[in-house]
This record gives C-alpha cells, structure tokens and sequence, in this order.
C-alpha cells in the first residue's frame, strides 16, 4: 500500500528517477491510494474551512507580495506531527528524496510542501520555481487531491519542456508530477471547481557565501 515509507529501490520510484534522467519529468497517475488521497483531501479542506490558508504571494523575503493576476490559489504549509495523513505523505517523499539522491545524486537535504486550494476561475501564470537568487530548490513535486476530475473542469498544469512540445496534465486525484524545478517553465490553467494539491520542492543545501 503506497501511503507510508517505501525502499528507495521500488520500482515506482525508480520509474520517477529514470524519468527525471532522460526528460526531466516524470508523471505517476497512480502514485498515492485512494483512502491516503481523500484523507490529504479532507485535511486541506478542514484547514481552508478553519480559515487557515491564505492567499499565496510571489516573490520572496521583502519582496513577497499577493498578486491574484499572476496566481490565486490559498496555501498552507505543511509540518510534521500536524496530521497522520500528512506524515504519511511526508513519509513517501522522503523516500523519494533517498532515490533521487541514490540515482541523480543530487545532495537533496530535505523537502518542503504546502496545501494549495486553488478557488474556481484561479490561475497561475508561467513561471519555474526556482529563485533567481537562491538556488536551493532542486526537483519539484505536486500531488493531486481531486476526486472525479473531469476534462471539462480545466484546473490542467501546462508544463513547457525545453525540447519538446508543452503538453497538460489534468490534475486527477493520486496523481504525481514531479519535474526540475530550475528547468521547466509551467502554468496552472483555470478551474471551474475548487481544485485542490500538495505542492513541494525537494531542496538541497544551495551555493551560499560562506562568512568569515
């Protein structure tokens, strides 16, 4: 049952590295069971109802701004010790931090994610996810928590690969897409539906100045 900690040498993980390796990208639709799916999916709405996602910014430190014409979804992140489906979660991508680092060896230290509650008619504009300034961010994840997604619903992640056609992948409850996070430029389009997600980077230590 995938929704606990997995051997670093499982063959769905293994799947992903290789993905990663030849294209850059790699797409699980069946990566989380349902029950882990509408667990993760009940705890955002909870904390949506609670009131405690907010309105996400861009940018970062003194810059961080809301925009809602450049993104409009409602976050909130994630800690360990907060809820059981969450540590599971948190759980399985560790493991998948341990095959990335065993198959690409790319010294990643740890892994971040928030909830995003993106409300109907919200969007995000093409943007990477990598900071200019800080380089930390290395391989992004985004599990989708919708349940009965339909194409006409919209909600589609446009990703823009660098040698190859941009495509969209609909955002179907279970579904994993984890992607380079400096080299692939993506979109979120409008939903008629609440459209719902954990979005994560799996960051390592970065090139920072070392004081003296």
């Amino acid at each position: 049952m995938r929704g606990m900690s997995l051997s670093p040498d499982d063959p769905l993980l293994l799947r992903i590295v290789d993905d990663l390796a030849e294209r850059g990208w790699s797409q699980q639709n069946l990566f989380l069971t349902p029950d882990l799916t509408r667990e993760l999916a009940l705890e955002c709405r909870t904390r949506a109802v609670q009131g405690e996602l907010a309105p996400a910014a861009v940018g970062r430190g003194a810059t961080q701004e809301v925009r809602e014409g450049i993104r409009g979804d409602h976050i909130q992140w994630i800690e360990p010790g907060q809820a059981a489906s969450c540590d599971r979660y948190l759980e399985l991508m560790d493991s998948l931090r341990q095959a990335l680092n065993r198959g690409l060896f790319l010294g990643l230290e740890e892994f971040e994610c928030h909830f995003a509650l993106y409300p109907p008619g919200a969007f995000y504009r093409k943007h990477v996810d990598r900071f200019r300034d800080d380089d930390k961010r290395m391989v992004s994840a985004v599990i989708y928590l919708n349940d009965a997604w339909q194409p006409e619903h919209g909600g589609q992640l446009r990703m823009f690969p660098k040698n190859a056609p941009e495509f969209d992948v609909p955002p179907l409850g279970g579904c994993l897409v984890v992607f380079m996070s400096g080299d692939m430029p993506h979109e979120v389009l409008p939903a008629c539906h609440e459209r719902l997600s954990l979005t994560g980077w799996f960051r390592r230590r970065g090139n920072e100045p070392f004081e003296l």
